[in-house]
């Protein structure tokens, strides 16, 4: 015997009253009701949140997230010391109270194993240099975005609470996954900005997301926020840009006009029905922007009204790099077409569901690759928007779910690899993103690790700092920013980086 919410197709959300309004309305009714329920029922979103009057230094903000949990030892964080300890335990340094420090158990949720911490110190892989004007130390594998670090403001001084890929979904929402599902960064910033392009998303989303061991589609999604809220994915080749692309020379333009205007028609006849209901009007707008994507999205991404040198700035000219540029160029062309919010996975996999980026075994070999993949058009990107007068309206941001211990990781024989086959753990305690543009200071670092970029010891920011730096660049107060009944803990909503902001 079934219980009466197990039966097939019966969603217990749906009342008698509703019920019986659909069946009143006949066909068009149950139709779109059907529609409404086929991906959740409907939800009812609080009207409008608070958000302060805070004077907006960006118009967009483009978010390049490495998937894994890059090094900061390897990239932007040069840690000498190491060298001079490699082989050594941290025990046996002058270093050995960071492992008994309180921020160690305090900082860190118990829910999926630890990292080992008492195997030998693995020295950086890759040596730095100063860059710039500024003469900020970047890692020899990123030599072009180094070239741009006058323009960086970077933070090494980050922590977490999530020692797992988890914390994928963490740094998009705030919220550690078991404690239940927030609204994304991108999310939060299309509830509180308007659309300064009707035929394209606020918040569009390209590379491959998260696995569902990280969260998955959770880092673009918009939660208790409402669907119509949640980032847009698209694909940068011209013929799928737009998923489920009208099929067949039959049908034409006007056929599919057609087709859209009547399930309008039958919307906005259910509309009269259901006049609060959120979801049929975020259903009546994804139908409507649908249609205009069609043109225009296709048109934007094929790139044929850029000059090859742009091209090649982006690194499109080389099969290593391409993919990650032509993202990043289709990023300059939506931001500069009015998107608010572009949010760029690099390092999703099928074939690693952890992600890329990490690296707990040949971390020479697999970081330097990824490396390789990004610095060229992340500088181009970069070096574009400045040329065009764009870095300054729009925020860039670099980051990634942690950083990685500066002890070699502690699986089965891992100690006695060869030095270039060794890797690290993940690590929670310290690690470093970077921000450039929309009001953000350039040519500054800001926080510190100690001597083995195991903790944050200066200006320590927890992940959502991030977030909440980004919002107020965007105009938004992150401590307003809410809907009624839907209350953040200050941790989840973080504090902004004021003093890397001009």
């Amino acid at each position: 015997m079934f219980s009466q919410d197990s039966r097939a197709g019966f969603d217990p959300r749906i009342g008698r009253r509703r019920f019986l309004a659909d069946l009143g309305m006949g066909f068009t009714g149950t139709a779109l009701s059907a529609m409404l329920f086929e991906g959740g029922a409907a939800k009812e979103i609080p009207a409008g949140a608070s958000a302060g009057s805070i004077k907006a230094r960006a118009k967009s903000v483009i978010w390049l997230f490495m998937v894994g949990g890059a090094s900061h030892i390897e990239t932007f964080d040069p840690k000498p010391v190491l060298t001079k300890f490699a082989g050594k335990t941290i025990a046996e340094t002058p270093f050995k109270n960071v492992v008994q420090d309180p921020k160690v158990a305090k900082n860190f949720r118990m829910f999926a194993g630890a990292a080992r911490l008492e195997t030998k110190i693995l020295r950086p892989q890759i040596g730095f240099r100063k860059r710039g004007q500024c003469g900020t130390e970047v890692c020899d594998w990123l030599p072009r975005i180094g070239d741009c670090v006058d323009d960086l403001a970077v933070v090494r001084s980050l922590w977490t609470t999530d020692f797992n890929h988890t914390a994928q979904s963490l740094t998009h929402t705030g919220r550690l996954l078991i404690d239940g599902r927030e609204p994304s960064l991108g999310s939060w910033a299309h509830y509180g900005l308007g659309t300064l392009n009707r035929n394209l998303p606020e918040f569009v989303v390209m590379g491959r997301p998260p696995s569902d061991f990280g969260g998955g589609r959770l880092s673009h999604q918009a939660s208790y926020l409402g669907p119509e809220h949640d980032g847009v994915p698209i694909d940068v080749e011209p013929d799928r840009a737009v998923p489920y692309p009208p099929q067949g020379a039959g049908l034409t333009r006007e056929a599919q006009k057609a087709e859209f205007e009547l399930v309008n028609d039958l919307n906005r006849l259910t509309e009269v029905e259901y006049p609060a209901d959120p979801a049929l009007r975020a259903r009546i707008k994804s139908y409507e922007l649908a249609f205009r994507m069609q043109t225009a999205l296709p048109e934007l991404v094929k790139l044929t009204d850029e000059a090859e040198k742009t091209k090649a700035l982006y690194g499109l000219d080389d099969p290593i790099t391409a993919p990650l540029g032509r993202q990043c160029l289709v990023a300059r062309k939506l931001v500069e077409q009015g998107v608010r919010f572009v949010q760029i996975y690099h390092g999703g996999s099928a074939e690693d569901e952890n992600g890329l980026w990490d690296s707990h075994q040949d971390l020479r070999k697999n970081t330097s690759e990824r490396c390789r993949e990004v610095d060229r058009p992340i500088s181009g990107l970069l070096k574009d928007l400045k040329q065009r007068g764009m870095l300054d309206s729009t925020l860039v941001v670099w980051a990634t779910e942690f950083g990685r211990t500066p002890n070699v990781e502690a699986r089965p024989d891992g100690e006695n690899d060869p030095e270039e086959l060794r890797g690290r753990d993940h690590h929670i305690y310290g690690f470093s993103a970077w921000l450039a543009g929309g009001g953000v200071k350039g040519g500054i670092t800001h926080g510190a690790t100690d001597e083995l970029g195991f903790h944050a010891t200066e200006n320590r920011h927890y992940v959502t700092d991030l977030h909440a730096t980004v919002l107020h660049q965007l105009g938004l107060d992150p401590q307003r920013l809410e809907v009624p009944g839907r209350k953040r803990l200050d941790l989840e909503r973080g504090r902004p980086i004021t003093e890397i902001l001009t």
